[in-house]
């Protein structure tokens, strides 16, 4: 635990101790950000400064103990079998859990740990195989676009996607691989993920499996309750509506915050989305707009649209009750940092172009 590998080369609590940075760490400001963590983390405080990833809001800031990530690292490392001396690809930023949980169950398992910038095509210039790695969506959609690096895709041992929705197209792709590639569910509060979903293979499921320790059930709302007393002081009630089977096994329908209440009906805008996805070309977004007689009216955000008429023809290949009222072209479909929908940014935008679009 006084140590962590990186690139083949050992780095100690020592190293991190003074005020000169190691020249390793001067090659570029993404390994500058993980000597910064690196420094905090062998540190003698006992807690982390961890920042949401602000995908319903502002990001706010949490307090850990390390105690809890060791913990978390460890949960990880057994479901995937990890061991001393593994090499594991670091293509997240350090600014979010998702990249400094990269660096804990490093430390936590003996992992060698290989940086490469965050960026869209992580694979590009790697010329080794990894046993495990961690990416977002956008990074592996961006992978299968090219040969090359689908095929080192394919190579990762044990590969987890998480920071945002897999949707069907991608995951279909996934789906012959020989590899192992999980989504993940989790957030900044259960110090990453707390739950996996094989998306390959004959043990393929649309349904999270939790990780030991983990014990979950609904809150009167249908949303889902953590319990996971090694990773987290208090019980977390989660704005994620979801459903739990007997086996404990579950699935998230979509975010209590997305639900729109249009004619009395309560619509979940995910799993529009969802119905949409083999219709869409572009990236898009449901939303909703105040309405007199409705309530809320449903309004469809996309930057792709090529033919109006037909886009009006597939939206009625969604029930009647959750059909898009208004289709909005825009540029750009507005993400958080860490490569979410911006709902509330999509909610503003819904607003301001449908009352020019009335006009």
């Amino acid at each position: 635990m006084d140590k962590i590998k990186i690139s083949g080369i050992n780095f100690y609590r020592e190293d991190f101790k003074g005020e000169d940075m190691p020249s390793f760490f001067t090659s570029s400001d993404f390994h500058k950000q993980i000597y910064l963590f690196l420094k905090e983390w062998f540190s003698n405080d006992e807690t982390i400064r961890l920042y949401t990833s602000g995908s319903t809001g502002k990001p706010k800031e949490i307090i850990v103990r390390k105690k809890q990530m060791l913990e978390s690292a460890s949960m990880t490392c057994k479901f995937f079998g990890l061991k001393e001396n593994d090499k594991a690809l670091l293509c997240l930023s350090v600014d979010y859990i998702a990249g400094k949980m990269m660096l804990v169950r490093a430390i936590y398992c003996g992992l060698d740990i290989y940086p490469v910038e965050p960026k869209g095509h992580p694979l590009k210039e790697i010329s080794m195989s990894f046993d495990f790695a961690a990416m977002v969506p956008l990074q592996v959609y961006n992978s299968l676009q090219n040969e090359n690096e689908r095929i080192k895709l394919s190579k990762i041992s044990n590969l987890i996607i998480g920071g945002g929705a897999i949707n069907k197209e991608l995951e279909e792709e996934l789906r012959l691989f020989s590899n192992s590639v999980y989504s993940t569910y989790g957030m900044t509060e259960t110090v990453s993920h707390i739950g996996l979903r094989k998306i390959n293979g004959k043990d393929a499921t649309d349904y999270y499996i939790p990780l030991s320790g983990v014990k979950l059930k609904l809150s009167d709302n249908k949303t889902l309750v953590i319990d996971a007393p090694e990773i987290a002081d208090d019980t977390l009630i989660t704005n994620d509506i979801a459903e739990i089977r007997n086996d404990v096994s579950f699935r998230i329908i979509g975010r209590i915050d997305n639900i729109i209440n249009t004619g009395g009906i309560k619509v979940q805008a995910e799993e529009v989305e969802d119905i949409l996805k083999p219709f869409m070309k572009g990236s898009y977004a449901i939303s909703s707009i105040p309405h007199s007689k409705l309530g809320e009216a449903i309004v469809l955000l996309v930057d792709n649209i090529e033919d109006q008429q037909q886009s009006e023809e597939f939206i009625k290949t969604v029930p009647r009750y959750q059909q898009p009222m208004y289709i909005i072209k825009v540029k750009d479909i507005p993400l958080t940092r860490s490569g979410k929908i911006d709902r509330i940014a999509v909610k503003k935008i819904a607003k301001i172009m449908t009352q020019l679009y009335k006009k």
